[in-house]
């Protein structure tokens, strides 16, 4: 069975954006993006809200034609292109290449989904992740704590069921990001 892993960084005082929906802050270099090329790649899928899957959307998919692109930039681009994506939105009239809409979080769908065979399923922003979670759909949390302290700006655990979650890794990197990957005790 495939497993549901959220994939996200914030501040180390626990936001995912800043002010006025602020990444800026986020600290991914090579090594980081690196990182996350080989962890994502092995993926079967993108479950994105829409916020997420257009703010992906309008840069990835042609993030690699650029003369001075990053290798590991145009490596996630390719991955962005082939990644089977699921857009979970009730206002999006159609996605781009690769993407299925799903108007609503159905927990029976989501199961028969994970019952396909392939990797795990990535879900990417935090309404979705939050939607996923009151439904104890996520499986593996991977959270990259980054070496900042907004002070304000949209939490990432803002209300939910508690879950007990069990430590299986931590990794340092060199900008000082730290992952922090539990998996979720049932």
């Amino acid at each position: 069975m495939r497993r549901i892993v959220m994939h996200l960084g914030i501040s180390l005082d626990g936001y995912f954006e800043g002010p006025d929906a602020d990444i800026s802050w986020h600290r991914v270099d090579d090594e980081l993006h690196t990182f996350f090329n080989q962890l994502l790649a092995e993926s079967s899928a993108f479950l994105e809200g829409r916020v997420t899957y257009e703010l992906m959307e309008a840069f990835w998919p042609d993030a690699d034609q650029g003369p001075d692109v990053e290798p590991a930039v145009a490596e996630f681009a390719a991955i962005w292109r082939r990644m089977p994506k699921v857009v979970y939105s009730r206002t999006l009239d159609a996605p781009g290449p690769n993407a299925t809409l799903v108007r609503d979080v159905v927990p029976e769908e989501v199961r028969a989904l994970q019952a396909q065979p392939g990797g795990d399923m990535v879900v990417g922003g935090p309404a979705l992740a939050e939607a996923f979670r009151r439904h104890d759909l996520i499986d593996e949390y991977r959270i990259f704590v980054t070496p900042v302290l907004l002070g304000h700006g949209r939490r990432l655990f803002e209300e939910g069921p508690p879950a007990d979650l069990r430590l299986v890794e931590t990794r340092v990197f060199g900008n000082g990001v730290v992952m922090l990957r539990y998996e979720v005790e049932r």
